[in-house]
């Protein structure tokens, strides 16, 4: 069966690499192993996987896990995030350098991976589980988070990494957590405005910026999501994507879009606010 929606396009595999003779070789293998396999381009960075990614639609996305401008998992990350429904979502491996704890992760996770320097061997026995994903890819529909059967397993394996080391970071910054913030200064124009954190609608990262959106307005703050969302209680504000974090009090409803994706209705605002795919289960009906 072939799952692709155009049958006559043979299936296509995006390297992200930033080391290039590792790229070569990587490719040089996948054309040996998989020969009918079209590697489709060579990203150099995080930063311009994505952006090809979202170009070229891959069926298979090698991805390095630490490269400049994007690691590999917040590529994937906002690939989730960006990608639409026109086209099923790539399957994804990630490239490491041995580390043992870096294995167990992705063991643990489930999350397919193949470690520098790369061995046929691995690499063949990974080829195995992708053209099997491939092959049964078309008969998974109507699947949870954004009804992309591929996304979907890749999200919930994310969550399953993820989980470990978001715990550890918690109880890390619950010990040198400042004091919860109850009123943000944040400029407008020459003017700096004392909003109380419980007018904030949501919070969102700009380019060097954290926009406030808050219910008399909005207004800008330099302090870093991270930073932020450290000092905001937790019980009332939750992210739902890499750039947003939203006052759960202020959500009305949650709905999703013509691509599955979901977002929210805030109370006193027009323009809905978007969550990402790894956040998704935060809405779920209870």
């Amino acid at each position: 069966m072939n799952t692709h929606p155009n049958p006559a396009r043979a299936m296509r595999a995006l390297i992200a690499e930033d080391e290039p003779i590792l790229a070569a070789t990587l490719a040089h293998m996948l054309r040996k192993l998989w020969p009918e396999l079209e590697i489709a381009a060579t990203a150099p960075n995080g930063i311009a996987a994505v952006e090809q990614a979202l170009t070229l639609r891959p069926d298979v996305l090698f991805l390095d896990i630490k490269m400049p401008g994007r690691s590999g998992m917040e590529a994937a990350e906002e690939l989730a995030e960006r990608w639409d429904g026109a086209h099923p979502f790539p399957q994804v491996v990630f490239v490491t350098a041995y580390d043992d704890y870096a294995v167990q992760a992705f063991e643990h996770a489930a999350l397919d991976y193949v470690l520098k320097p790369v061995g046929e061997a691995r690499l063949a026995r990974t080829i195995g589980r992708l053209r099997a994903q491939l092959e049964r890819a078309g008969d998974e529909a109507g699947v949870d988070d954004g009804g992309d059967a591929g996304m979907a397993r890749l999200v919930e394996q994310m969550r399953a990494l993820l989980a470990p080391a978001a715990a550890s970071n918690a109880v890390a910054t619950a010990a040198a957590a400042p004091a919860r913030l109850d009123t943000i200064r944040a400029a407008v124009g020459n003017t700096v405005r004392m909003i109380p954190v419980q007018e904030v609608l949501y919070f969102q990262a700009l380019d060097k910026y954290v926009n406030v959106a808050g219910i008399e307005g909005d207004a800008l703050i330099r302090l870093s999501l991270k930073d932020l969302l450290a000092q905001l209680d937790p019980a009332q504000f939750c992210q739902i994507s890499r750039s947003s974090i939203v006052n759960l009090r202020h959500v009305a409803s949650a709905s999703r879009d013509d691509f599955g994706k979901l977002q929210l209705a805030l109370r006193g605002r027009s323009e809905p606010l978007k969550v990402s795919p790894l956040f998704a289960h935060l809405f779920r009906q209870m």
